[in-house]
């Protein structure tokens, strides 16, 4: 795919460099691997509230499931 080089600019790239492309109903979008990861946090922290940290909640699941799961020792 070749970006025209005022869009390169614009969004700071350089060759290379690797994009994210996403559809959505108003077409194609383009973005900077750092402008899809910002996007990606701020959707997370959407639903996660602030002070929660989603690896010491999935270590406490996978704790409490090992728990279960192993065998009683006599």
């Amino acid at each position: 795919m070749v970006i025209p080089v005022e869009f390169r600019k614009a969004l700071g790239l350089k060759q290379g460099d690797e994009v994210v492309l996403a559809l959505d109903d108003d077409g194609l979008r383009l973005m900077t691997m750092e402008q899809a990861i910002r996007r990606a946090r701020t959707l997370v922290r959407s639903f996660v509230p602030e002070g929660v940290s989603l690896v010491d909640e999935l270590l406490l699941d996978r704790r409490e499931e090992a728990a279960l799961t192993m065998p009683l020792q006599s």
